[in-house]
C-alpha cells in the first residue's frame, strides 16, 4: 500500500486522499478508506487546503443629488420606443 501511495504521490502532486484512493480502486486494491487514510496520513502526504481571502468590508456610502436641475442626464429607453406609438413589424 505505502508503495502504491508514495507511487500516485509523485506522479500526481495536486491529487488529494480521495483521487488516491479511487484510483487505487479503480487498480483493483480493495483496501478500506480508513486504513488507506491513515497510512497516507502518516506518510505526511496531506496537502495544505488553501483559504480564499477576505475582501475588506466596501464602505458605504449614500447616492449624490442634483444640486439643481439638469446637472445629470438619464435615458429612458422603453419610453422612447414606447413614444413613436409604431411597432417594429416587417
Amino acid at each position: 500500500m505505502i508503495d502504491q501511495l508514495s507511487s500516485l504521490a509523485e506522479s500526481h502532486r495536486s491529487w488529494g486522499f480521495w483521487l488516491m484512493f479511487h484510483r487505487l480502486r479503480k487498480l483493483q486494491y480493495i483496501w478500506n478508506h480508513k486504513r488507506v487514510y491513515r497510512i497516507y496520513t502518516s506518510m505526511r502526504l496531506n496537502l495544505r487546503n488553501k483559504r480564499k481571502k477576505r475582501l475588506p468590508t466596501r464602505v458605504k456610502e449614500p447616492l449624490l443629488y442634483p444640486i439643481y436641475p439638469n446637472v445629470t442626464w438619464s435615458l429612458d429607453f422603453m419610453h422612447d420606443t414606447l413614444a413613436n406609438g409604431k411597432t417594429l413589424r416587417n
